[in-house]
């Protein structure tokens, strides 16, 4: 009995350490349903459009996308075009040219997505010493991926009375530690969807989370495609070694 003593008293101390960890992580995001999940599942090319809108307008004031080309926006059912007329809204710095100096150009497709920021430390000075993380592979870095996008982007709410909050923070029930130095970035109305799609907090959410999906994993569909194809050759394979393994030993005893 005297040595279970220790024991208890570390499992009560364990468990009295977790707790404050636990509320710590920040609660858990909701899970919505995504047209891409599962095995079948697949991108919504209006949804990505409508994300990468409000990526465009909001986030990218702020976040790059350094892994992401103008190109690629062809995924999300733009035309060459059309990805012309975005790239080229752009300008990037290019060079040297035959004098030797540098210069400044419209974007091209085969740029990648213009960083808001000339460096880190510029990016970190504009936002009150915190740096913006890259959005290329957001969704893959943060565990729920785009259930805690979607989270983060609704989840700012007053703090409660007895949390402290330097300037320049924010209170997010569902950011690990709850506190966030980002201002709330969306509010109803600030992007305009041409498809009749609402225009609120939640929608907004729902299709930037989608985009940095699809930012993340862009051959997703093409993965699943060959996956598919590659169960449907094993399960005739299995059949045919099957039915060879039969023929061969149906006479033996």
């Amino acid at each position: 009995m005297l040595r279970l003593i220790p024991i208890l008293f570390c499992f009560v101390i364990a468990i009295g350490a977790a707790s404050p960890a636990k509320a710590a992580e920040g609660e858990h995001p909701p899970h919505l349903h995504w047209s891409f999940q599962g095995m079948f599942g697949s991108y919504d090319k209006a949804a990505l459009q409508r994300g990468y809108k409000v990526y465009s307008q909001v986030c990218a004031a702020c976040h790059s996308m350094d892994r992401v080309y103008y190109r690629n926006l062809t995924a999300l059912g733009y035309s060459e075009a059309e990805v012309k007329a975005i790239a080229a809204g752009f300008t990037v710095t290019d060079g040297p040219n035959d004098e030797g100096d540098m210069f400044e150009r419209p974007a091209r497709p085969s740029d990648h997505m213009v960083n808001p920021f000339p460096n880190k430390e510029a990016a970190v000075y504009a936002n009150n010493g915190a740096f913006p993380p890259d959005m290329s592979l957001l969704a893959k870095a943060r565990h729920g991926g785009a259930n805690y996008i979607f989270g983060v982007m609704t989840g700012y709410e007053e703090p409660p009375v007895d949390a402290e909050l330097l300037p320049g923070q924010y209170w997010n029930r569902y950011m690990p530690g709850h506190v966030i130095a980002m201002a709330p970035p969306l509010s109803d109305g600030m992007v305009s969807y041409e498809d009749g799609s609402p225009e609120t907090v939640a929608q907004y959410a729902s299709d930037v989370a989608h985009f940095l999906s699809w930012a993340s994993e862009p051959t997703l569909e093409s993965r699943k495609r060959t996956g598919f194809k590659a169960l449907l050759f094993l399960l005739v394979f299995a059949g045919v070694m099957y039915a060879t393994k039969k023929k061969i030993w149906a006479n033996a005893h």
